[in-house]
């Protein structure tokens, strides 16, 4: 197999990572890629969202299989171009892709085939008539800009002066442009969080391991919402009746409606859950997969993702058991210096060469550059640091003490990722993650 693989984060590395490992795969490219996958795929300097470069490219190349990572391409309708030419491809069409193109499209698509999910309060364009609506509303309230805005178009606001602040900044000031042109306000859920993901083909799935990712900057889980800092995988996670739960009251729901909507999704569908008292309810949805909960998750993957992706592209998945190590696997991001508002670039990586020497732990590279076998920083989240151990305690201590060895100016990352906390919270809020209370 030659396989072209689309984006150039954490996540893309970990999948180049995964396919190299397959027995099937001849040949990978990256496009556009990273310092680091440029040890481990053919990197092509096309950025993700050049649909128009990346179609003619696969023509060019003609892959047996491509995998698109991050979401823009897809919404964008790269998948549809593509199987336009008779290539296979992982990743839903742009129809399918709307689930997590606009918050609007998958809240009335939620509501129609009876997915459960928090209380919709109201869809709004108008920065006046939205601030009016929190009259009445209790708090805290979520706020959601309809479309993709990197991570920076949700809220969840604690008091009306704060909401009325950030529906201002979205609406009247548009801040974050054309996704935000419109916003949705929602009830806020409280429960944990939880991360799960599944590969179709359109009519069936196979699951894959669950995982928690930490999306505030800061320890504790104060500061600005990020792309993530962190994630743990482990079956602790997701007891048996609780994965049977999601599966039939939110997953095949989901994968049903999608088919009565005429909409062939083939690709991996994220579920951004709140198991809430009353049961799973979905935060979000997401058309790929999570970063950096696919560095945790891939660590676990004890089988040839390669050959299952390929299946899936073609409409072939069969019913089989998917072998997951039982390990645990905990990742922390490396990021640049004033992240994520404003990153700073260019500053040189030193200790790279001292991770090899501990086996146990892998850095997949998010956001580099190699220059003069030098790497550089090139992006917000610079570097993903991942072990898989027995225990999440030693996973987690093996990552920190490899992280001693990376050095950058201005790095920070999180200290507190997948640790128990010594008073966890009694009430837990929509899109703010707290660590994880049981293993």
């Amino acid at each position: 197999m030659k396989i072209l693989v689309i984006g150039g984060g954490g996540r893309e590395h970990a999948l180049v990572w995964k396919l190299k490992q397959s027995r099937l795969v001849e040949k990978i490219w990256c496009a556009p890629g990273n310092g680091g996958i440029a040890n481990d795929a053919e990197c092509i300097a096309i950025g993700a969202g050049d649909v128009p470069q990346l179609t003619k490219l696969s023509e060019d190349l003609r892959p047996d299989l491509v995998v698109v990572g991050p979401e823009l391409p897809l919404v964008l309708g790269l998948a549809d171009s593509l199987r336009s030419l008779g290539i296979a491809v992982v990743g839903p069409g742009k129809a399918g892709a709307q689930l997590e193109g606009s918050k609007i499209f998958a809240k009335e698509f939620m509501g129609r085939h009876g997915v459960p999910t928090a209380r919709l309060i109201g869809i709004f364009d108008s920065s006046d008539e939205a601030c009016a609506a929190l009259a009445g509303t209790s708090f805290p309230v979520v706020i959601k800009a309809d479309g993709l805005c990197t991570g920076k178009g949700v809220l969840v606001a604690s008091s009306q002066s704060e909401a009325e602040e950030f529906i201002d900044r979205v609406l009247a000031k548009r801040e974050l442009g054309e996704g935000g042109a419109k916003i949705i306000l929602e009830e806020a859920l409280c429960g944990e969080e939880l991360s799960y993901i599944v590969l179709t083909d359109g009519r069936k799935l196979i699951p894959f391991a669950p995982a928690r990712d930490h999306k505030r900057l800061l320890d504790g889980d104060r500061g600005p919402n990020t792309g993530g800092m962190g994630a743990y995988s482990t079956d602790k996670l997701l007891p048996p009746e609780l994965e049977a739960e999601i599966l039939k009251n939110v997953v095949q729901p989901t994968i049903r409606g999608l088919t009565e909507d005429g909409i062939d999704y083939i690709g991996f569908l994220y579920f951004g859950l709140m198991l809430t008292p009353s049961g799973p309810k979905v935060l979000e949805f997401n058309c790929r997969l999570g970063d950096p909960e696919t560095q945790a998750i891939l660590m676990r993957a004890d089988f040839d993702l390669a050959a299952m992706l390929l299946a899936a592209a073609r409409g072939e998945i069969s019913p089989q058991k998917v072998n997951w190590n039982p390990a645990a696997s905990v990742c922390v991001v490396l990021a640049a210096k004033g992240y994520p508002s404003a990153p700073q670039t260019g500053a040189e990586i030193a200790g790279l060469a001292q991770l090899s020497i501990h086996h146990e732990a892998i850095a997949f590279h998010a956001g580099t550059v190699l220059k003069d076998s030098k790497y550089y920083v090139g992006g917000g989240r610079v570097l993903v640091l991942v072990c898989a151990s027995q225990s999440i305690e030693h996973a987690r201590d093996v990552v920190y003490d490899n992280i001693s060895c990376v050095k950058f100016d201005g790095m920070q990352f999180r200290a507190d990722i997948a640790a128990l906390p010594t008073d966890p919270p009694t009430r837990r809020v929509v899109h703010q993650r707290f660590w994880a209370s049981r293993f």
